[in-house]
């Protein structure tokens, strides 16, 4: 760390996550990956998420940024590579470099003006490309900028990269605020940590006299992350500086280091930090150690708390949750269990975010995904079962 005034929190939060668990092998060195999102477009969690990475890279943390809106790319402008095209390596992108940090986005992989014109499945497509086909390196954080939104491609983001945290950004203003709820909620039912909420366009600071003006209302972001039971990470003020230094390239912590904007970004970069630091130092029971099949074919789950639990492969596989097996319109199960062969077997487990796994059976069926919560609620332990009062649901 080139920083001699590292705090600790710094330091521990560069550590990573006491459980590591499965991802690809690119993102193998990345020690915290962390999605800024908002929910709703134009509060600038572009520029949020730029500012925070440089001012982070300033303090010594080895950062990255994967700019996950494919259709509207904000980070080669933000970050002046307009005009800079990615290459390869013969297996994979290698990410441009700019003030510190390194990027991938569509904007540096296809022509500038050239539009996105694609349906969900390939934008999910081409975002896992990403994750696990750039050269991302050895980092302390990849900062993974969102885009506005709860669909499907939030949704697989949230599936296919362990993420250590997310980070809601809004404005002050109620409709600002309605909207970020969504967003956090979002993180909340896929059991992606929130590491706090962040203020922008937190009043206006006028270039002749300086005196702040709260054009936005003020304090909305603290009223959320109070809601949520999160951190408040900071409070960003709109500076004509910022504006400037995003249209030219030129990120503010770096344009004007001693400006209120920048201070404002540093001392967020230092909240980050210390909360991924609390993130990382938490265990959480609702969260399995290890999950995997056993030489019988079953399911064995390790909790963070040390309870065990057991699963036999024929009622996981009659209780599948996907929508071969259940009607997403009424929620009627339409799997017949009579059609289940007594002896399927669990044939692969897959990790899916930080909230389930997902289970392939012998007879070839893999689409369930399976929470953690329904899991450890369906355990079939001994002790489980007494305390439920149940039998074991099939004989192993």
């Amino acid at each position: 760390m080139s920083d001699p005034n590292i705090s600790v929190e710094m330091a521990a939060a560069r550590q990573g996550p006491r459980v590591q668990r499965e991802r690809p092998e690119a993102l193998a060195s990345v020690r915290n990956i962390v999605a800024v999102g908002s929910g709703k477009g134009g509060v600038g969690k572009s520029t949020i998420t730029t500012n925070l990475a440089v001012a982070l890279a300033a303090l010594g943390a080895r950062v990255a940024v994967l700019d996950a809106d494919i259709y509207g790319p904000s980070q080669p402008a933000l970050l002046g590579a307009k005009k800079t095209r990615a290459e390869g390596d013969g297996e994979h992108l290698v990410p441009i470099e700019r003030h510190g940090i390194r990027f991938i986005s569509m904007g540096v992989v296809m022509a500038d003006d050239a539009p996105v014109v694609w349906r969900a499945p390939m934008a999910v497509k081409a975002l896992y490309q990403f994750l696990a086909y750039v050269k991302w390196g050895d980092l302390d954080y990849l900062l993974i900028d969102m885009p506005p939104g709860t669909g499907d491609v939030q949704l697989s983001l949230a599936q296919q990269a362990p993420l250590t945290g997310s980070v809601v950004v809004t404005t002050p203003q109620d409709m600002a605020l309605g909207v970020a709820r969504k967003g956090l909620k979002m993180f909340q039912q896929v059991k992606v940590p929130l590491v706090g909420v962040v203020e922008n366009m937190s009043g206006f600071i006028c270039t002749n006299c300086g005196t702040k003006h709260d054009i936005f209302k003020k304090d909305g972001g603290q009223t959320l992350a109070r809601e949520a039971g999160a951190a408040f990470l900071g409070a960003i003020p709109l500076e004509a500086d910022v504006v400037e230094g995003s249209d030219a390239g030129d990120p503010v912590v770096l344009r004007r280091p001693a400006g209120a904007a920048s201070k404002a970004f540093f001392a967020l970069a230092r909240a980050f930090e210390k909360e991924i630091a609390r993130l990382n130092a938490l265990t959480p029971a609702d969260e399995p150690l290890r999950a995997d099949t056993t030489a019988a074919g079953e399911l064995a789950i390790e909790w963070a708390d040390g309870h065990k639990s057991a699963h036999s492969p024929w009622p996981l596989r009659t209780v599948c949750p996907c929508a071969a097996c259940v009607d997403e319109d009424t929620g009627r199960r339409v799997l017949d269990p009579s059609r289940v062969p007594l002896d399927v077997k669990l044939a692969g487990v897959t990790p899916v975010g930080r909230y389930g796994v997902g289970l392939a059976f012998s007879d070839g069926h893999n689409t369930g995904i399976y929470t953690y919560d329904k899991l450890r609620k369906t355990c079939e332990c001994a002790d489980c079962l007494a305390k439920r009062g149940a039998v074991r649901s099939f004989p192993v």
